[in-house]
């Protein structure tokens, strides 16, 4: 049986307001899968081809030196090798770096850092704060110009929702490694959460937006209509995909959709999600023109800040069962 793919879309460089038709290709595309891929999306090859070489050199670090940046309860910026999803362990190892909205400040500059979320930490490789800050512009830039199609396509003005990603956002990349067996050595692992039977769990994304660049092993899956569809790695691609919050905006007309990562065994795997998300103080709910007529809003009122700290505990260790949107449902 022939099964759909993960539509392929062209953004003709994103260097202007995107056309009506990339509107009602993105819209189509989030309301059908909440999942696809952009070509033309306007960030070199060779840019992204430095980030590829940065996130091998971070992970090809000995387990010491890796540590030596250890994310906390208290700091959620840095190195992690036992991450939850769904309290189960991923077969896999982070290193999560938050939006900095002032490169030349120091990273500790209160204008540099959440308090709930800690600082950056960097690792001591030549030029990686550098290709990455870099990096986190080039995805902010993206981000926020798909955010004017994702609002044209639910009948708003382009910029409705500009105002909440302002230099307090609190997006965040994260740079993903999959290796063939557990990072943790056996002492540890029997201390740990067990891993369970996915490299990355079934899950959908908090926030508004992801943008993914994924390497040629494969290996990740979307669910739509009941099946797991492979998304194929495609050259210079980034998949984007749907999160909670775009589906609470565009009261259920864009999906967030779940995906996981299949564990690879003969190839590890790396990937590098851009998670777009809002200021902290940011209430989201059903906007007025995605509610059709006859329709009422499906969800009440969530705070952002609230919905991401229990989010984020839940990931760093198994404090309780994840919160989801369904618990807002009106």
């Amino acid at each position: 049986m022939h099964r759909p793919a993960v539509p392929i879309l062209d953004l003709d460089g994103a260097r202007r307001p995107p056309t009506e038709a990339i509107v009602e290709s993105v819209a189509g595309a989030a309301a059908t899968f909440g999942f696809f891929q952009v070509l033309d999306h306007g960030i070199p090859d060779a840019r992204l081809a430095e980030v590829w070489a940065a996130t091998r050199a971070f992970f090809a670090q000995s387990t010491e030196e890796k540590r030596r940046i250890l994310r906390t309860k208290e700091n959620s910026r840095g190195y992690y090798d036992r991450e939850l999803t769904k309290n189960a362990r991923d077969l896999k190892e982070v290193l999560d770096i938050a939006h900095v909205p002032f490169p030349d400040l120091p990273d500790d500059d209160p204008s540099n850092f959440h308090t709930v979320d800690g600082v950056n930490q960097w690792p001591e490789l030549d030029g990686f704060r550098e290709t990455f800050v870099d990096h986190l512009r080039s995805c902010e830039q993206l981000a926020l110009w798909l955010l004017q199609a994702f609002c044209r396509g639910l009948g708003e003005h382009a910029d409705h929702l500009a105002a909440s990603f302002g230099d307090d956002h609190t997006s965040f990349v994260r740079l993903n490694y999959y290796p063939l067996h557990d990072p943790l050595a056996a002492a540890e692992a029997a201390e740990a959460t067990p891993l369970g039977d996915m490299a990355l769990h079934h899950h959908s994304d908090a926030g508004a937006l992801t943008l993914l660049l994924q390497d040629d092993v494969g290996g990740l899956q979307v669910e739509h209509e009941g099946d797991w569809i492979e998304v194929e790695p495609v050259p210079g691609a980034i998949v984007v995909n749907t999160g909670d919050m775009m589906q609470v905006w565009s009261n259920d007309r864009y999906q967030a959709a779940l995906h996981r990562v299949a564990p690879r065994t003969n190839r590890e795997r790396y990937s590098l999600p851009y998670f777009f998300n809002p200021s902290y103080v940011t209430d989201y709910a059903p906007l007025a023109g995605s509610i059709e007529s006859g329709d009422h809003a499906h969800y009440r009122p969530i705070n952002w800040g609230d919905f991401r700290q229990t989010r984020a505990d839940g990931d760093f260790a198994d404090y309780g069962a994840e919160v989801q949107i369904a618990q807002f449902r009106v």
